[in-house]
């Protein structure tokens, strides 16, 4: 009975339902593979045949038949799950398995007005058929059902109205090499072309949601992170909220230093009238960011910045949390509070701190990032002028306030101000760094626009990928592709367009780029080291210092060849100052690796050559495009040896790499115990980072007296992230009671409390 059904094929036409052709394609997608059923795929499948019925219908069934297999126990149905899903993919993308000739591909494309048509005005067609060459598209089997989900949700070229797929992933990933080498000499380009297309398609190097998903095509916006600072006036306002769409329209996260604008109550125009403070303008630029998507691909996003001292820190402080009304609340975007030295020698010492209107105490705000010395001189002149405006606080109260509302929303962050500026590529005394970004990993200067085209205005921009470290086999290997990450974002800035000319004078002057890890939980556990004892101290130290002196080594051979970033000047590099030379010296008491490189030779090559890049390195989430690479999130332990993601498709299974062999080696997130040794490791790496850290601490309450964490440990760990050197706090996570294999992040209120002295 079931031989006279009919099935309705991709093309339209219709054929007799051949159950053999289902078994066939299955028992391929499960070649090699350990632990996997055809049967117990098929079985789970419960298809419903009925006559007419879709061949993509079945198809999809027996994916999601696949993928609801993934466990600790049979991993490896997440390979046989992404097969099938490669398999309907390419069927839908080119209407056969075998993917067509790269040169006929990138014609369609571009007669499609998908992919840009420079493409084929760069490269002959016999360089195409040399890059076809090059292509293995048996890669595409090494991903994994996560990967391809992420793939095909955000990477690859499509129309998201009807679905229409039209690529595969080795395209992609030859493509993105061809654009960025397009201006290298025609006698060196393919060879740079083979081995970057080698290092991506491997999974050695990692590369971002822009440039996967924008390399290629006609939009040419790739930098993943915008740093805008607003000034105190409506002019330059309202030329923030102008930029934040433009760039939030662009596929970038965004950056925005708040900090200049008056507080509540202020004078305007001499006493004419007084200031609203900052909350309605806080709506604004949440209005901005809200907008419109990035592109399709993912919502607008932003994270706002302020000093602790700001006249209004209490009102802003709340304004995420979930009390209070919506007139007095801004909780779409996230926050970065500012602190410094002086704050927290407040707070250690009992003591209490004095808020004011940055509009009302001159050249304090600048002296906050620029001169930590002026700074501490100013605020002493000020709080002793009764005249001035202010309020006064309790540090412990203040501090307490800020924890709590970290601990309750996740998502307020923290920036040292400090040692953004002194452990800095930047010199602060030309070129302050006055702000992070979106995920907290940037630290690049900034100046506010008076306009949307002021050209003397400063917008940063940062260009980032990431080393697989879990990919890596000895830490030389990190020299070549240290190489290729450097030459490939490099002329990545020359490639992509500018909307702003404050974006493009700033980028063409700093060349700033963000390269840092993922897969480093994998990492450790292959090595046999832990996240909580110690144990990973000296490996860490090592291979940071590798990853730091082969991007500088990248860098100065890059100045030889095209010349020095023509803001060279305004680094500490250029006076010979390394990373090795600022950090934060209390890291010696938790790290006493050696330096294993020859700095001392590199140090008189910078002097001598310059940097083609202002910086180098900076420590991503890497939260998407980790999972392409079927690797741990960023620095981060894993919450459960399978991870489980929600995206539009639905949910993703993910498991850990090598979890049959190194089960027993792996750390888990809730089974370390306190943020110390973790933040130790974020220290040491922050010692050669020359931007900054998307570095998380975490709680679990029912480890904790009376199922609450404490004020006290709260407090304690972030004095202690300060002592360590780090630049930046990203999010708090609180255990929920969750299963540890969710990917979400549970928060709550259980850190919430105070009052405690430390």
């Amino acid at each position: 009975m079931t031989q006279q059904l009919t099935v309705t094929k991709r093309n339209g036409t219709t054929e007799k339902i051949n159950l053999e052709k289902i078994h066939k394609v299955i028992t391929w997608a499960a070649e090699d593979l350990d632990n996997v059923s055809v049967s117990q795929v098929e079985m789970k499948s419960h298809i419903q045949f009925y006559d007419g019925m879709k061949t993509s219908d079945i198809h999809e069934t027996i994916i999601k038949a696949a993928a609801d297999l993934i466990s600790e126990e049979t991993p490896d149905y997440q390979y046989l799950a992404a097969r099938l899903s490669v398999f309907h993919l390419r069927k839908k993308a080119y209407g056969q398995f075998e993917p067509p000739r790269l040169f006929n591909h990138v014609h369609n494309l571009i007669e499609l007005g998908k992919y840009d048509k420079h493409i084929t005005e760069d490269y002959s067609e016999a360089e195409f058929d040399l890059m076809d060459q090059m292509i293995d598209h048996s890669r595409d089997m090494d991903f994994s059902y996560a990967a391809v989900k992420q793939l095909e949700g955000k990477y690859f070229v499509q129309n998201r109205v009807t679905g229409a797929i039209y690529e595969s992933a080795q395209f992609l990933y030859i493509l993105v090499a061809a654009c960025l080498f397009a201006k290298y000499p025609k006698d060196t380009r393919l060879d740079y072309i083979q081995r970057f297309y080698d290092a991506t398609s491997t999974f050695k190097i990692s590369l971002p949601t822009p440039i996967m998903s924008g390399v290629r095509t006609p939009t040419r916006q790739f930098s993943s992170c915008v740093l805008i600072e607003c000034d105190d006036s409506l002019d330059s306002i309202n030329a923030t909220a102008g930029s934040i769409v433009r760039y939030v329209s662009q596929r970038a996260g965004i950056g925005i230093n708040a900090g200049r604008i008056r507080a509540l109550g202020s004078e305007i125009r001499d006493g004419e009238a007084f200031h609203t403070g900052c909350i309605p303008f806080y709506k604004y630029f949440q209005t901005a960011v809200k907008c419109c998507s990035q592109g399709g691909v993912r919502g607008g996003a932003a994270t706002l910045f302020y000093p602790i001292w700001h006249r209004e820190v209490e009102s802003l402080l709340v304004l995420k949390n979930n009390r209070g009304v919506e007139e007095n609340r801004v909780r779409h975007m996230d926050y970065g509070v500012q602190i410094n030295k002086l704050m927290y020698t407040r707070l250690i010492k009992g003591g209490h701190i004095s808020l004011f209107s940055p509009s009302d105490v001159p050249g304090l705000y600048d002296a906050f990032f620029a001169d930590q010395v002026e700074f501490e001189r100013l605020y002493d002149i000020y709080e002793q002028d009764t005249s001035i405006k202010r309020e006064t606080v309790k540090a412990i109260d203040l501090f307490s306030l800020l924890m709590q509302e970290r601990a309750s929303t996740g998502r307020i962050y923290i920036q040292n101000v400090d040692h953004c500026n002194t452990h800095s590529p930047f010199d602060p005394s030309v070129a302050p760094v006055r702000q992070s970004n979106l995920c907290l990993e940037i630290a690049l200067p900034t100046k506010p626009l008076t306009h949307v085209n002021d050209e003397e205005g400063e917008i940063a921009l940062c260009t980032l990928s990431a080393f697989n470290l879990g990919a890596i086999e000895k830490l030389e290997d990190l020299e070549e592709l240290a190489e290729l990450a450097v030459r490939a974002l490099d002329a990545l800035l020359d490639y992509q367009d500018y909307p702003l000319p404050a974006a493009y004078k700033s980028t063409m002057n700093r060349r700033t780029l963000g390269v840092g890890v993922i897969n480093y939980a994998y990492y450790l556990a292959k090595n046999g080291v832990k996240y909580s004892d110690g144990s990973a101290n000296g490996l860490t130290h090592k291979t940071f210092e590798a990853i730091q002196f082969y991007l500088l080594k990248a860098s100065v051979g890059l100045a030889k060849e095209q010349g020095a970033c023509p803001a060279f000047n305004e680094t500490t590099y250029a006076q010979g100052i390394l990373p090795i030379d600022s950090y934060k010296k209390d890291i010696d008491n938790v790290c006493t690796e050696q330096l294993h490189l020859d700095w001392e030779t590199l140090r008189q090559e910078i002097k001598t050559h310059g940097l083609r890049n202002s910086t180098l390195s900076a420590l991503m989430p890497s939260e998407t495009s980790s999972q392409i690479s079927n690797a741990t999130n960023g620095i981060e332990p894993p919450r459960g040896f399978v991870s489980v993601k929600a995206s539009k498709d639905g949910i993703l299974k993910q498991v850990v790499p090598d979890y049959v062999n190194l089960k027993d080696n792996y750390e888990l997130l809730w089974n370390i115990g306190s943020n110390d040794g973790y933040l130790q490791l974020v220290g040491i790496m922050q010692k050669f980072v020359d931007q900054a850290i998307s570095a998380n601490t975490n709680y679990d309450p029912n480890l904790q007296p009376n199922g609450k964490v404490p004020m006290k440990l709260l407090l304690k760990d972030l004095l202690t992230a300060y002592k360590l050197g780090l630049k930046t706090l990203y999010y708090h996570n609180t255990r929920d009671g969750a299963s540890d294999s969710q990917g979400d992040l549970g928060q709550d209120d259980d850190c919430a409390g105070g009052g405690c002295k430390i």
